[in-house]
């Protein structure tokens, strides 16, 4: 099965049990890192999430991901929280972070860079605009190979 195609499913399966909970589901992601499979389910609420918090939606779907057996491979199930510098992989990540600043890096350059920092003024489906200075750059989608936020820590 095709890891987007699990992730929609894990997805699906988890939203009501952590909204239940009383929390967002950020994130999933199913992925392969040397030998070994993970899955990550990435949980947000307004005060910030907590060690508990995790422990909590682990045991809450732990049981009923065995049950639903459609990842027929061994993994590690890891909860978190999306940390200050989130990833944005999904449409409303990067809607929600209009006006902020983002960091994005490239498989191809645009304008001999790879890396780019800068305001994210408009988003859709296939292409973002980013502000970097007085400079309007945009950027499609399929060029971009990370993108997330930038922690205003000062």
């Amino acid at each position: 099965m095709a890891t987007q195609n699990i992730e929609t499913k894990v997805e699906n399966l988890i939203q009501p049990i952590i909204q239940n909970l009383g929390y967002e589901l950020y994130d999933v992601q199913y992925l392969k890192e040397g030998k070994d499979y993970y899955l990550r389910i990435t949980i947000d609420k307004k005060e910030g999430i907590t060690i508990e918090d995790c422990e909590n939606v682990n045991r809450a779907i732990d049981e009923i991901l065995d049950e639903s057996d459609f990842i027929s491979t061994a993994y590690f199930l890891e909860v978190s929280s999306p940390g200050l510098e989130r990833m944005l992989r999904k449409p409303w990540h990067f809607e929600k972070q209009i006006g902020n600043q983002i960091q994005v890096k490239l498989f191809q350059a645009i304008e001999k860079q790879k890396e780019l920092q800068g305001i994210l003024i408009e988003y859709k489906e296939n292409e973002l605009k980013l502000q970097i200075n007085e400079k309007l750059i945009k950027i499609e989608k399929k060029n971009i190979a990370v993108a997330k936020t930038v922690a205003d820590i000062f």
